[in-house]
């Protein structure tokens, strides 16, 4: 029988969001172990691509002991196949250094700019559309963010930051705080965007000094999560996502299409309901990005459409997320 995994370590509430960071898994066989596939080592590749694994404890709790088919197992197990070469698949899929507009800065799209604030996440999805980017030498924080935000202060066009990475969160309160002060400098930024998928994977992040961080933040706040499939969400998560609330913060959601995790029409409207469950609005269904490692995970557009069809006619339209595919220089999101 496949169950919930009875031997993953349950952290308490009141844990200390970095103890549970450094305590993540990052061996592949102790995952496996973990979740009762400890003798299935043929599951492995020689190595991680050049990916390592990382995936806290808490959501690994989540997975189905037993399953490997499991759909958060799969988004966070190395794979054999990352290592085929697949035409169409590159390391900058989506065209982000053709779009560097200074250091740690991507601007895009017209009125927004986007901050690579971090370049650590808390789990690493195999799918990653940044998975191969030279975070070392774009980090928008390093130098209390000043260069980035001295390139946004030139340009009076930019409403909107985003923060981006990695995942922003991964950052300390402290550090957040040092934005904050930039921002006062910026009079024409009227809204913070936060990119994150730590209230989901450690919702223990989410803790008193940086709720009162980003209520005491004088713009408006939108933060859009990333979860791809219904089982992500727990009890901690819902919690984590009423302190977002409460700070006055819009919560959207954006998941990406996965064959073999979410390529199904009922996985995808138990993903917009138990969302909406918790507060938060279904937002963007990304065609996959193209990176190298990730062809496995594709969904032809044919299929993609279908399913889109199928949310529409069982989902009230505030529940069907946007099915978009972004491509290198485009002016916006590509609907599909």
């Amino acid at each position: 029988m496949i169950t919930a995994s009875p031997s993953v370590r349950l952290s308490s509430p009141a844990s200390d969001w970095r103890e549970l960071w450094r305590d993540a898994i990052t061996d592949p066989a102790e995952l496996l172990r973990t979740v009762g596939l400890g003798d299935r080592p043929d599951l492995l590749p020689v190595d991680d691509a050049g990916f390592a694994l990382r995936v806290p404890r808490g959501f690994v709790a989540r997975m189905r002991h037993g399953d490997p088919a499991d759909p958060l197992l799969l988004q966070v197990l190395p794979q054999r196949v990352e290592h085929d070469h697949v035409e169409g698949f590159t390391t900058d899929a989506v065209g982000d250094l053709a779009s560097r507009a200074g250091h740690g800065l991507l601007h895009k799209y017209d009125g927004r700019a986007l901050l690579i604030a971090s370049g650590s996440c808390a789990v690493n999805c195999r799918y990653c559309f940044r998975r191969h980017f030279p975070y070392a030498e774009e980090i928008a924080a390093a130098g209390q963010w000043r260069e980035a935000l001295d390139r946004v202060r030139e340009d009076r066009s930019i409403r909107e930051l985003i923060l981006s990475g990695g995942d922003p969160l991964a950052l300390a309160t402290g550090k957040l705080e040092e934005l904050s002060r930039g921002l006062a400098a910026l009079p024409h930024v009227t809204r913070l965007r936060i990119h994150t998928r730590l209230p989901v994977v450690l919702p223990e992040r989410i803790d008193a000094p940086f709720l009162a961080w980003l209520d005491a933040v004088p713009l408006q706040k939108v933060v859009v999560l990333h979860a791809n499939h219904a089982n992500e969400l727990d009890a901690d998560v819902d919690a984590a996502c009423a302190r977002l609330r409460g700070t006055g913060a819009t919560l959207l959601n954006q998941s990406v299409l996965l064959r073999g995790i979410n390529d199904d029409a009922g996985a995808l409207a138990d993903l917009s309901e138990r969302l909406f469950a918790a507060g938060v609005l279904p937002y963007y269904l990304h065609q996959l990005d193209r990176v190298q490692g990730a062809a496995h995970f594709e969904v032809g557009d044919a299929r993609a459409l279908a399913l889109l069809d199928a949310l529409r006619a069982r989902l009230p339209g505030y529940l069907v997320p946007r099915l978009v595919r972004e491509m290198a220089g485009d002016a916006s999101k590509r609907p599909l």
